[in-house]
């Protein structure tokens, strides 16, 4: 009878250990699926109930035979319910794979139309019509709105100088009529090759040029050209004796859709653009709130 007695003890400190370790790996897989929480919190808490009223049967059982049944009665059930969450955790599964396929299928069909925009911007820009380009470059600028976008490839090698006349070319302000426009290139900088994307880089600066062109009805624009070697950047000044901008302002002007003034045209993106390209490119475009002239100076810096 002793014998018995200790054989079924042992049993049942095997089968508590067991219970144990079926629990332990439930509320594992609770914790991993999120949506099935609550409900399997519940059924850990039943199978909880079980194992203590099991281990209270250990203690107080006068019948060996019958806190025995009891305890296989307990481990079947819990057996029942980690059947039942091994299902629904399946059924999860599969329903975050069909997520993440049509997902991935939204993210390639909206890849498949960025690329076809791209296509249809740089066809514009090659024709050689300056409208049909200006239209393409408002086209490819909805592109650069949204800001922390990746880094752009700078495989083109090419001189400080020609951004910035290509910029005057595109903005078209050395022929603008009622202002005067200056170009001061340090000579450093005429000698100093870039490393960039020139399409993307000829961009922001001709954004600052536009911008610089747009608020100065009379006076002057200021196109100045340097390199910082300490810093290895090249530095593209702009200045105008426009309407100017308040220091409160600073960050503003490079808000998406933000127009300080609104008796002029434009979608306010300009200079978000300027500086969302500036900055892919390793560089950056700001307010140089010290300029005390009237009008306004913005240093666009790109990396040599």
């Amino acid at each position: 009878m002793v014998y018995a007695f200790v054989v079924a003890l042992v049993i049942a400190i095997v089968l508590g250990y067991a219970l144990y370790t079926q629990n332990k790996a439930s509320a594992k897989q609770a914790q991993e699926q999120q949506r099935l929480l609550d409900d399997y919190q519940q059924r850990v808490n039943e199978q909880q109930k079980l194992l203590e009223d099991y281990r209270a049967l250990e203690k107080n059982f006068d019948n060996v035979g019958e806190g025995y049944e009891q305890a296989l009665l307990a481990f079947d059930k819990m057996n029942e319910e980690q059947d039942k969450a091994r299902a629904a955790n399946e059924a999860l599964q599969n329903t975050v794979k069909q997520l993440q396929e049509a997902n991935n299928q939204l993210q390639q069909d909206a890849q498949k139309k960025a690329e076809a925009m791209k296509q249809v911007v740089s066809d514009l820009m090659a024709t050689g019509d300056q409208k049909l380009a200006a239209l393409a470059g408002k086209i490819g600028d909805l592109d650069e709105v949204q800001p922390n976008q990746a880094p752009f490839e700078r495989t083109d090698n090419v001189m400080v100088t020609q951004v910035a006349d290509e910029a005057i070319r595109q903005s078209g302000i050395d022929k603008a009529q009622y202002i005067k426009f200056e170009q001061a290139i340090d000579p450093a900088a005429a000698a100093t090759m870039l490393s960039t994307n020139l399409a993307k880089a000829v961009r922001s600066l001709t954004h600052v040029l536009d911008n610089a062109l747009k608020f100065t009805t009379e006076g002057s624009v200021k196109l100045a050209v340097n390199v910082d070697m300490d810093k290895m950047q090249a530095v593209y000044t702009v200045e105008d004796t426009g309407s100017g901008i308040e220091a409160d302002d600073a960050e503003k002007v490079f808000e998406p859709y933000v127009k300080l003034n609104q008796f002029f045209d434009g979608q306010g993106i300009g200079l978000t653009v300027a500086r969302n390209i500036a900055r892919r490119l390793g560089g950056d475009l700001v307010l140089d709130t010290t300029y005390a002239s009237p009008g306004a100076r913005f240093v666009l810096e790109l990396p040599i």
